[in-house]
């Protein structure tokens, strides 16, 4: 897949903007509005507060690596872009959950992802007792990954037990705060890369993902509690880490945080409502290009673009 690329101040065209990846770039003086709406992000040089555009030191460079990442992954590409303008963030969070999940059940059954899961080769799931930490004090339920070793990542098992410790939040009204926080260096590095591919049915894979969602059951809680369901986070948050956090309605970063979306490099797209609750927070040209180039971005910018709400 070619991205196709467009000079921001250029005079509008006939173009379908679903056809292939559409990027534009350059000075956002004189940016024409409907390339800053239409593509899937702007790269510029200049300073950049609008969230359609994204500011690199080298607008070349970055097309370098793009061009470079959607022609070794470029149905995930296509598909990512297809979500995110798919997503409504003023909506409810269940229609684009369920739009997500489809379409990563679709990767999971394509080429890509099966290209990664042979160079990945078997892999073997650790064993890790308690996996999720939920403890009450008074009317605040703090729940805590813990899996240090392995930065958090998230498994079958840890999403089972926070979808348990969310359950008694939801369901016991006296809980007016609920604080998710991680043990050791990270709050979550995403899902643990050494259990995917284990489930061999993508639509079963889909029912799981939706029926079954940490990530609708912190989209409601923060509908009740708002700003008292807090995400608390450090050192790693990346994918579902970071597509869970985003559903808190206040996330709270320690300056050593970074944070991405990498499953693009797996096949995928983001799989735990992150097309839905990024997007949210930082529209969705920002969210595509946390994908599509698969960089992180510190504390200091997630707080500029509103991916975090304050640093500590």
């Amino acid at each position: 897949m070619t991205l196709r690329i467009v000079d921001v101040s250029d005079p509008v065209s006939d173009v379908d903007v679903c056809e292939v990846p559409l990027v534009a770039v350059g000075s956002l003086a004189g940016a024409s509005e409907f390339w800053l709406q239409q593509a899937i992000f702007t790269l510029t040089e200049d300073d950049a507060d609008d969230r359609r555009a994204i500011t690199v030191a080298s607008i070349d460079t970055a097309l370098d690596d793009l061009a470079a990442r959607a022609e070794r992954w470029p149905i995930a590409a296509a598909v990512c872009d297809d979500v995110l303008r798919s997503v409504d963030p003023a909506g409810p969070a269940l229609p684009g959950v369920m739009a997500e999940s489809l379409a990563y059940s679709t990767l999971q059954a394509g080429p890509e992802f099966a290209h990664w899961l042979a160079e990945r080769g078997p892999a073997t799931m650790p064993v890790i007792v308690d996996p999720v930490l939920a403890d009450r004090d008074g009317d605040t339920l703090r729940i805590t990954f813990n899996r240090p070793q392995r930065h958090n990542a998230f498994s079958t098992d840890a999403r089972a037990a926070l979808l348990e410790a969310l359950t008694v939040a939801q369901l016991d009204s006296l809980v007016d705060e609920v604080v998710l926080t991680g043990n050791g260096p990270s709050f979550c590095s995403g899902g643990d890369l050494a259990e995917f591919g284990t489930f061999r049915d993508p639509a079963s894979a889909h029912l799981a993902r939706t029926r079954y969602s940490p990530a609708l059951a912190l989209d409601a809680l923060t509908l009740r509690l708002g700003k008292a369901c807090r995400a608390d986070v450090h050192g790693q948050v990346l994918g579902s880490g970071l597509e869970m956090a985003a559903f808190c309605g206040r996330v709270e970063a320690a300056p050593d945080s970074v944070f991405g979306l990498p499953e693009l490099s797996l096949g995928l797209i983001p799989g735990a409502g992150g097309t839905v609750s990024v997007t949210r927070r930082i529209g969705r040209w920002r969210t595509a290009y946390l994908v599509l180039s698969g960089r992180t971005v510190d504390t200091d910018t997630a707080l500029a673009w509103g991916l975090v709400d304050a640093k500590t």
